[in-house]
């Protein structure tokens, strides 16, 4: 049969079981659970040619299943990343960029005014349709204000924060963030939850592996479809890690917390399989963007032969190590060299429920069973976005750069580097450069690292960019940006500001200072 038919069987064979009409053996929706890193590198596995070789079930889940080496996030910074993997979308399409400076990434402290748009149609909230139960354990990320919460936006059950574990704050300026379980805050990071920056130790992933551990044990008694959200952020500055992991690691604090992660995941791959529901469960493993070099090496990961870090759109700020694990539908050490996305979790996880995306708006995200199930590999760019600005576009092996730049001289200067020791002239800039007329165009496959761009001249640079440029055209002719959600903040939306202290401004970074009149009440 041939793959698209297949598919459709397939999609035909699963809305009718879900609806109680399918025939007697017609398949159930499988179980989709997907393990979202937070800053993990490409390099950051043994599987990936980390030399310490210190991620054995990692290495494992991915030799019992398929590796994706050219899997991309959506944005190289957390929070429009997550947006787009839940929504399928780019986030300059669902709203999660900002427009407050040219080529600015979006960044969400907790005094951010937007979120979420009702209008975005997110995964779990599609899922219902086809039964699942839905849970998300660690980093939301999408939005502070009660309107944005995970339960008002398809999710059932929730334990974990809405931002990620900054801090600790002196309750006078800012509150320290809070942790949720489902509507009730149940503590903060550095009180109820503590976290220790002088030694890195918490024990915050034995929570949420737990918390993981009990969903799937309680939706598996009750014979109920079910994804699991599973968003961890150990591996984000300050990394941490429980006590029995801490000094394991040859990398240090970081490979602690990496090591924690990969006994993690390796516990809730031996619960799939004591439940016996491996050929039922659909697992993915990825990284929300790369690596942040700018906390390296003590407190960030790697990146692997790929150029610069988080917060670029260089290869090494959004391709990321990429997992697919399912024991008798996807073939065992398997690599696929389809190019991926985080978005295209969003459309595959409603293929394997028997859905079809919504019509009545533009996905981005790409169909992968095709791929995983029989090979077949589809043409497609990848688009790599700062704030409002597409800064780069790799279609096959070849990558175009329309504008390039790191960071800002100010901000160099002052210690923040997302390139430590990768200065390429010309193009690990800290101004920004613009290239829409000549672009910088490199191929992947000879070139990683992206050092080498082609000759003006050469006869492979204007093949490669008529490709790029008719891909362009098609792609902004169509495109409608979201109303921008990052560019205003309040400090009322931390739920303290005395009467009077409501300030709504641009989001900074680092933001404004806060009057001391305006500090948070003992």
């Amino acid at each position: 049969m041939a793959p698209v038919a297949a598919v459709t069987r397939w999609r035909l064979l699963l809305v009718l079981s879900a609806a109680g009409l399918g025939a007697v053996g017609a398949p159930k929706p499988p179980n989709i659970l997907l393990l979202l890193m937070d800053d993990m590198g490409w390099g950051d596995l043994g599987v990936y040619g980390e030399p310490s070789r210190e991620t054995p079930n990692l290495d494992q889940m991915a030799a019992e299943g398929m590796l994706f080496p050219n899997f991309y996030s959506a944005n190289p910074l957390c929070s429009p990343s997550r947006a787009a993997l839940l929504t399928g979308r780019l986030p300059i399409r669902n709203g999660f960029y900002t427009t407050n400076g040219h080529a600015r990434n979006a960044y969400t402290p907790q005094e951010i005014v937007g979120g979420v748009p009702d209008e975005e149609h997110l995964l779990p909230e599609l899922l219902k349709r086809a039964g699942y139960a839905s849970k998300i354990v660690g980093k939301w990320h999408l939005g502070h204000r009660p309107q944005f919460h995970p339960l008002k936006h398809g999710f059932d059950e929730w334990f974990g924060s809405p931002n990620c574990h900054f801090g600790p704050y002196d309750n006078r300026a800012r509150p320290n963030i809070p942790v949720y379980r489902d509507w009730e805050m149940v503590g903060r990071y550095y009180e109820e939850f503590p976290i220790n920056l002088k030694t890195g130790e918490a024990n915050l992933t034995q929570v949420y592996l737990q918390e993981a551990l009990d969903f799937v044990k309680t939706q598996q008694a009750a014979q109920r479809p079910f994804f699991l959200y599973w968003a961890i952020d150990a591996t984000h500055a300050p990394v941490y890690a429980s006590r029995p992991f801490l000094g394991t690691s040859r990398r240090g604090r970081y490979g602690d917390a990496v090591r924690e992660i990969d006994d993690s995941v390796g516990k809730i791959l031996s619960l799939l399989r004591d439940l016996r529901i491996t050929e039922n469960t659909f697992v993915f493993f990825t990284s929300d963007n790369g690596a942040a070099l700018i906390s390296a090496p003590k407190q960030g990961g790697s990146n692997g032969p790929f150029l610069c870090g988080k917060q670029t759109t260089f290869e090494g700020g959004m391709r990321e190590p990429a997992i697919a694990w399912w024991p008798g539908k996807i073939p065992a050490g398997q690599v696929s060299h389809q190019l991926g996305s985080v978005m295209d979790l969003f459309t595959t996880s409603l293929s394997l429920a028997g859905l079809v995306p919504p019509s009545d708006r533009v996905i981005d995200g790409l169909d992968l069973l095709p791929a995983m199930l029989w090979g077949q590999l589809t043409d497609r760019p990848i688009f790599y976005y700062r704030g409002n600005t597409l800064m780069a576009v790799t279609l096959g092996q070849y990558k175009a750069h329309f504008w390039t730049w790191t960071n800002s001289w100010e901000e160099f200067r002052q210690g923040v580097d997302f390139c430590p020791g990768q200065n390429v002239s010309g193009v690990t800039t800290h101004t920004q450069e613009e290239h829409t007329k000549l672009p910088l165009i490199f191929h992947l496959g000879r070139d990683p690292g992206e050092r080498y761009p082609l000759s003006f001249a050469s006869t492979e640079y204007l093949d490669a960019l008529r490709g790029v440029t008719l891909v362009v055209r098609q792609h902004q002719k169509t495109l409608v940006p979201g109303q921008p959600q990052l560019n205003m903040c309040n400090q009322a939306v931390m739920n303290w500001a005395p009467p009077g202290c409501e300030k709504l401004g641009k989001c900074l970074t680092p933001p404004e200072s806060i009057p001391e009149k305006c500090s948070w009440p003992h």
